[in-house]
């Protein structure tokens, strides 16, 4: 082992021991509130380990225009050392986040903030160290962008709840990420961590403001989405909706809840109808409100009505056994917002014309390493089957296309059999 993986394990071994101390500590006591937090920050071993946790992410460089590239290239002890003074003697200033759009699928953009590197090592460094304590309180409800929860394992939950509650209340949080009040927030941190240093180095991200066509705009409401940093203190705010539904209102129904995304499983209507009143009652405490288009009640009694959830379609499909009985098991399919997603992500990378300069098995390999992500999500059920094979047959009609527009054929989707036996010979080459 080389002096360079030594000190990347060394650094993940040191930052395990301290997230499992201070996660048995806060699950020892529940009002236990850590007041010494932030020199441990900017330990070496513990900056190191969020810079390589931020490497394997990757992503584009914020308002500095600062990339990962120019960082190794300025050296990564040095870059390291400098953010471990700022941080020690207090001089650590966090710049602006850039806003950038991503497109959606229904015409809308959705907005994120990128802060820079420097700012994102800091925000992984402070999520090592205070995720743990807060990580002892969060409920089994919660699954998104915690450790070893993952979707997959939100969705096992709704398929066994679905056996006996036929009712789900399919909610949305309008503009959830852009309404968390910053006050109401820090108060819920500080109801664990004491230390002013850690809480004032929170605040800064928050109050940070977001520069936008060059002008910076600040806000007193709002956590940007591409924050290191945000996700955890999403599930912070919305663990106030967990508890008290664990309290005082899981007789209604079962909460299942993936970051800002939640669907409620109830027995009976009048609880889904009771359920949608203290929704809404706990979102008003909160400063947020429901998305009145797309939050929905559905009955899954049986095959006339599904929902959508974390990419999924969710509904019962009908099984029919020997005497002609029939039952309603629940099943998930690739939504078709996510399908049409996948098609336009095959058909962007096949339609450039300078494309038509690759060879056709270069071309394969390209779309394999987008396809293998999406069939190991979407493969939860021997029915999603039916809908990868669409995919796959998509993917061969603009291979097809690809081809005679390479050979100048006049007929862009003819010679479709041509292009299945040369796809299938190369997946074979590919596979040896």
């Amino acid at each position: 082992m080389n002096a360079k993986k030594m000190a990347n394990y060394t650094s993940k071994a040191k930052a395990q021991k301290l997230w499992k101390t201070l996660y048995l500590c806060a699950k020892e006591s529940k009002t236990r509130r850590f007041h010494a937090l932030y020199d441990k920050i900017y330990r070496p071993d513990i900056l190191w380990e969020a810079w390589q946790r931020m490497k394997r992410k990757r992503g584009s460089g914020g308002v500095d225009s600062q990339t990962l590239e120019d960082i190794e290239s300025y050296g990564e002890k040095k870059f390291l050392n400098e953010l471990y003074l700022e941080l020690k003697e207090k001089r650590y200033r966090p710049q602006p986040v850039l806003r950038t759009y991503i497109p959606k699928d229904d015409g809308t953009k959705r907005p994120l903030g990128i802060p820079t590197i420097k700012d994102r090592v800091a925000q992984m460094a402070t999520k090592l160290v205070i995720e743990p304590i807060f990580e002892a309180d969060f409920k089994d409800c919660s699954y998104g962008f915690r450790p070893k929860r993952n979707a997959h394992q939100a969705i096992a939950k709704i398929r066994k709840e679905s056996r006996k509650n036929y009712w789900v209340l399919d909610v949305d949080i309008q503009g959830y990420f852009d309404n968390i009040n910053h006050d109401k927030l820090m108060k819920l941190v500080e109801q664990r961590i004491s230390d002013r240093r850690v809480l004032k180095l929170i605040r800064k991200w928050l109050q940070v403001g977001i520069m936008e066509e060059g002008k910076v705009r600040h806000s007193i409401l709002g956590a940007p989405q591409g924050g290191v940093i945000s996700p955890l203190l999403s599930n912070i705010y919305l663990h106030v909706m967990d508890s008290l539904w664990e309290k005082k209102f899981s007789h209604l129904g079962t909460i299942v809840r993936y970051a800002d995304d939640f669907v409620i499983l109830c027995e009976r209507k009048a609880h889904a109808l009771e359920s949608i009143r203290v929704i809404q009652a706990i979102m008003y405490k909160l400063d947020l409100s429901l998305h009145p288009e797309k939050s929905r009640l559905v009955n899954i009694w049986d095959d006339s009505d599904g929902f959508d959830f974390l990419g999924f379609h969710h509904r019962k499909f009908p099984i029919r056994k020997k005497g002609g009985h029939t039952f309603f098991i629940m099943n998930h399919i690739p939504s078709k917002k996510a399908m049409k997603k996948m098609r336009k992500k095959i058909k962007d990378y096949t339609e450039p014309r300078y494309k038509l300069f690759m060879d056709i098995e270069e071309l394969v390999k390209g779309l394999n390493r987008r396809l293998q992500g999406f069939k190991n999500y979407y493969q939860l059920s021997p029915l999603s089957k039916r809908w990868l094979n669409r995919i796959d047959w998509y993917v061969l009609q603009r291979l097809t296309l690809f081809n005679n527009k390479k050979r100048n054929k006049k007929h862009k989707h003819a010679y479709l059999r041509e292009t299945v036996k040369q796809v299938e010979h190369l997946l074979v080459k590919l596979a040896d």
